[in-house]
């Protein structure tokens, strides 16, 4: 009888094991409203153009913090917002945004947030590629107001 409980203990013991080490960064999925929400109310984004990074933010990243790209010039696109690496440095703080690439895939959104408001404030958002194709023309954007009450 001792047998089955110390087998059970051991799965038990194992699942929280793995459930405490599941990952390296605070990674996540958005939702759509609650994205739109979050870059608003925490992130001073401006309404008028919560609909542009709604749209580029799904085209580019699927609304997933922990998503790098590798181009094909070799440069890699991380985090939400997918910057490219010509704005921050792979383990240490550096590039145009003075920041660690890596800390552009947690979900709390600081510094890939004012990274990629930097980065649309100095060049638009020409830098994305998703907003280009999907998003440049207004008739394709999400409308917020109807969407997410926002």
């Amino acid at each position: 009888m001792r047998a089955p409980l110390f087998g059970l203990w051991c799965w038990l013991g194992l699942g929280l094991l793995l459930a405490s080490d599941s990952g390296v960064a605070s990674a996540k999925r958005f939702l759509r409203c609650e994205l739109a929400r979050k870059l608003l109310d925490q992130h001073g984004f401006e309404r008028s153009l919560l609909s542009n990074w709604i749209c580029l933010l799904e085209h580019e990243s699927g609304l997933e913090t922990s998503r790098i790209i590798t181009n094909p010039n070799g440069s890699r696109n991380f985090g939400l917002f997918q910057i490219n690496s010509r704005f921050c440095l792979e383990g240490r703080p550096g590039g145009t945004c003075n920041v660690k690439c890596e800390d552009l895939l947690d979900e709390n959104l600081r510094e890939s947030a004012a990274c990629a408001k930097r980065i649309q404030t100095s060049d638009g958002f020409r830098h994305w590629n998703g907003w280009q194709r999907y998003c440049r023309n207004t008739q394709n954007l999400p409308n917020l107001k109807v969407i997410c009450g926002i």
